[in-house]
């Protein structure tokens, strides 16, 4: 049974720091590209970044381009997502989720074979 779980959120203040991570059971993970996601209220959850699998290639989305870092250790089954510079705009519930490809990254939600139940981050101004 495949599963992956996020854990790390949780409240800070704008400019702050937030580390999560998406530990992985249940499959080869280092054969599997792993995607972040939020969902704020009210919006469709979006990409924000992923990493490719052997952690050699990233990718962001603008906004949190400088701000985020997506890593990925293979020996430990997890990925991470350094936060910093927290805005109130980064409120939203974060998930992670992987599929199976070769692909340096994958933007498209519904080509993700499996999904996390995700974390609440919320940032206060």
């Amino acid at each position: 049974q495949v599963q992956l779980v996020e854990s790390g959120g949780g409240l800070v203040q704008a400019g702050g720091s937030l580390r999560l991570s998406c530990a992985s059971s249940g499959l080869t993970f280092s054969t599997y590209l792993v995607g972040w996601f939020r969902q704020a209220p009210g919006k469709e959850r979006e990409y924000i970044a992923s990493i490719s699998r052997s952690g050699g290639y990233t990718d962001y989305i603008d906004s949190i381009n400088g701000r985020f870092t997506i890593s990925r250790d293979n020996a430990k089954n997890t990925v991470y997502l350094q936060m910093n510079s927290l805005k109130p705009e980064d409120t939203a519930v974060y998930f992670c989720a992987a599929e199976y490809t070769s692909n340096p990254y994958v933007v498209t939600t519904s080509l993700y074979d499996y999904w996390g139940q995700g974390t609440q981050v919320t940032v206060s101004s």
